[in-house]
């Protein structure tokens, strides 16, 4: 089944369980990638006040680099940050690639392939360069007994689940190369290749990150904003720092130029399928970009990098992420015995029904990830979504009618890979027109 128009799991949601269910994913995605894009963008201020201080011994001070709101974890609740006023480094910065997205930036191949190096050489430059720094001793005991503070998951084996709950947001990147899957010359090929490749070198690249930095800083020092340069300062070599500092802050750069380009091709497809307002699928005369999503998502996530802490927007990330999945690991069942007639380039490998047991694992450890989160960030997610729902002024007597799964039909705009926009309008990031690419 070739879904090759954007809106990643909720394209797929829509055209396996209908518009009801779509319409759930869609605002749990448009979540995802607000607060995700504003996460990183927290990240990526730490690694820029870091950089000043080693590469010219300034500075930035907390005032106006923290924001004033902080995660207290034994209360669950957000209290006042005495020390911060704003973030303005991470509202820069997507203020910054807003404006660059709504004017119109067009990434050549050979460009997306040399930020993919040059982070790929940082992470392995980090690598090489600290493994002799580590102290095996910061290992042990490789599990750190669970606390006695009355919560399960801090350490031991219900801080593992914990923990891979809280990091799960980084797995967004796989949904975000799903959006693009009209750009693809045979997507029914390239996309499952193309993520499972990636998954499993990325999945490399943590691991031997992960020993690294806890071999060189005991776990409990890195609950920092820039832990990779905290771990450059222990091994004395300021030169690693400044390269893994400026690689850092390259690389969140395009994962955060990823996520606000994504986010707006959610809110424009479920525009086109009348899910929402029709102004969110109009396009620039000019830059022939989706201007309108683009300034809100914009906007929405400046304000949240701004004010919020990184955990608490990590946290609402990672469980918007495992809902999302889950949504696809289910639709992935269905699919296959409400459908069974249509033609699947891509087929998990094994006789009989040995296909379901990946969908049904996903589906399960998705939930079981969920389940394990705090309990106030299981209720933001949820009453995020059921408030969209009482306010949005879409037909609802519509949605409940589109529990039935829809017929999959090639969209107007899909016959020359264009953008969902409608018969003879195409998307561009480049000011051109009569051009669907958006890499």
């Amino acid at each position: 089944m070739n879904l090759s128009c954007p809106g990643s799991a909720y394209t797929y949601s829509y055209a396996t369980m209908g518009e009801l269910v779509a319409w759930i994913i869609g605002w749990d995605l448009i979540l995802e990638y607000l607060v995700g894009a504003a996460t990183v963008a927290v990240g990526w201020s730490g690694y820029f006040v870091s950089f000043f201080q080693v590469a010219f011994s300034i500075d930035l001070g907390k005032r106006f680099t923290s924001p004033p709101l902080h995660w207290d974890e034994p209360t669950l609740s957000i209290i006042y940050n005495p020390d911060g006023i704003i973030n303005l480094p991470g509202l820069l910065i997507v203020l910054v690639l807003t404006i660059i997205l709504v004017l119109g930036i067009r990434e050549s191949k050979w460009l997306n392939n040399v930020i993919v190096i040059i982070k790929l050489l940082t992470v392995l430059l980090f690598i090489f360069a600290g493994i002799k720094y580590v102290d095996p001793k910061n290992w042990r005991p490789f599990v750190p007994p669970a606390t006695t503070d009355g919560d399960w998951r801090h350490f031991g084996a219900g801080g593992i689940f914990a923990a891979a709950q809280s990091v799960f947001f980084a797995y967004i990147g796989f949904d975000a190369v799903s959006t693009a899957a009209q750009e693809s010359k045979r997507p029914e090929r390239d996309l499952p290749v193309g993520i499972m490749v990636s998954l499993g070198v990325c999945t490399v690249l943590y691991i031997c990150t992960a020993f690294v930095l806890t071999g060189i800083v005991p776990y409990a020092q890195l609950n920092v904003e820039a832990p990779v340069a905290l771990a450059c300062v222990q091994t004395g070599m300021k030169w690693l720092e400044i390269i893994v500092t400026l690689g850092a802050l390259g690389g969140l750069t395009s994962v955060m130029l990823i996520m606000l380009l994504a986010q707006p091709r959610i809110f424009h497809t479920m525009a086109h399928d009348g899910l929402l307002p029709p102004i969110f699928a109009r396009v620039h005369r000019r830059f022939r970009t989706p201007y309108v999503p683009t300034l809100v998502s914009g906007a929405v996530t400046a304000a949240l990098g701004a004010l919020l802490p990184v955990d608490l927007l990590g946290n609402m990330t990672s469980v918007g992420t495992l809902l999302a999945f889950l949504f696809v690991h289910v639709g992935i069942v269905v699919l296959r015995f409400s459908r069974p007639d249509v033609p699947r380039k891509f087929r998990i490998p094994g006789p009989g029904f040995v296909w379901m047991v990946f969908p049904v694992v996903g589906a399960a450890v998705s939930v079981l990830l969920i389940a394990v989160a705090d309990r106030t960030t299981i209720w933001r997610l949820f009453a995020w979504m059921v408030g969209l729902c009482v306010l949005s002024d879409c037909d609802r007597a519509d949605l409940l009618r589109g529990l039935r799964i829809p017929e999959v039909k090639p969209r107007p705009s899909e016959v020359d890979r264009g953008s969902c926009v409608g018969a003879g309008e195409t998307l561009s990031v480049g000011g051109e027109r009569d051009n669907g690419d958006l890499t």
